[in-house]
């Protein structure tokens, strides 16, 4: 594997965060609708950086980056090595098949990469509705569910492509309690659906209205329910694999943001049921918001590493198997 590779996957994932927090910052700023047009606005490509269009058109130029680079990433996993192809047809007169000469040569992975270029571009696409449909908080609770669904891809080529990853393979056997590698699968899907809920809370009212209720109590106990979940499956990594730092250094850190976004999600309801006797979105309400969903999707990311990672090096007495072996 190439280590320019990893490096770029890694680019990517970092961009896609980036521009996680940029949509984010749409949101608290209700600058959703700044430019009722798309892909233009206010019929430029370049408008006058002002007001909320900082926000919106910056927004878009960040996802624009991100889609560029998801392009030149899968450009950079299909191609062929032209120097070693090269150099083998000189030495032995003919070049073999030409998957072989690939930056990247699991054809697996190049597929996935390639899921990750039709979901970007789902995305642009689910962007541009939002806009021209004036917002429905469906379609903006989807668009902000698929860049998390994004951020995931990203996250597990970032990992994939990694020399740890080529280099672990499964060799501890996993003891008699439970199984690490079920507890973070359940652990995603409890944070993914906690994100979804988060997301149609803040797509259901501007920063001038009270948040639902109905809508609130849901995502508190969704805070709980993946507390409780992602504590557990930290805690039984923690206290059976300390040693290994392949996995406890994922678990340890998502802990610590695990404990950053319950502080953040505490200090952010409070400045937002201040903001409807606000005159505008006031910095602080903004900059908690904000935070608070770019902590959510950094302990989506620990997550991810830390499953992918228990897969790849955890294995059972009855099927030993490591997941998408190099």
């Amino acid at each position: 594997m190439s280590k320019g590779l990893h490096r770029f996957a890694v680019l990517v994932a970092c961009a896609t965060f980036f521009l996680i927090i940029a949509g984010a910052n749409v949101t608290s700023h209700d600058a959703g609708l700044a430019t009722s047009d798309w892909p233009l606005s206010n019929g430029s490509l370049f408008p006058k950086m002002v007001g909320n269009l900082f926000w919106e058109h910056g927004h878009r130029m960040v996802a624009t980056g991100v889609g560029i680079l998801t392009i030149v990433f899968n450009l950079y996993v299909w191609e062929i090595d032209i120097r070693l192809a090269g150099l083998l047809k000189r030495v032995f007169g003919r070049v073999q098949a030409e998957h072989d000469y690939r930056r990247e040569r699991r054809s697996w992975m190049r597929w996935f990469a390639f899921s990750a270029l039709g979901v970007v571009i789902a995305q642009g696409l689910l962007g541009g509705l939002t806009v021209k449909l004036n917002l429905p908080l469906a379609v903006s609770a989807a668009h902000a569910t698929l860049a998390q669904l994004f951020f995931l891809i990203t996250v597990s080529l970032a990992v994939f492509t990694s020399k740890g990853w080529r280099e672990h393979e499964a060799r501890i056997a996993e003891d008699g309690g439970p199984s690490v590698r079920s507890l973070g699968v359940v652990a995603l899907i409890a944070i993914l659906a906690q994100l979804v809920l988060g997301a149609t809370l803040r797509h259901s009212a501007t920063w001038d209205q009270d948040l639902p209720t109905s809508l609130l109590l849901a995502h508190l106990g969704g805070a709980l329910i993946v507390t409780l979940i992602l504590g557990f499956t930290i805690t039984s990594v923690l206290l059976r694999y300390r040693s290994e730092k392949y996995l406890a250094t994922p678990a340890l850190l998502a802990a610590v943001l695990l404990g950053a976004q319950l502080g953040l999600g505490l200090a952010a309801y409070i400045t937002r049921v201040r903001s409807p006797y606000d005159p505008q979105p006031l910095t602080p309400m903004v900059a908690l918001t904000v935070a608070h969903v770019a902590c959510g999707a950094l302990v989506f990311a620990t997550t991810i590493v830390l499953t992918l990672r228990a897969f790849r090096v955890l294995r059972t007495d009855s099927q030993e198997y490591a997941l998408a072996a190099a």
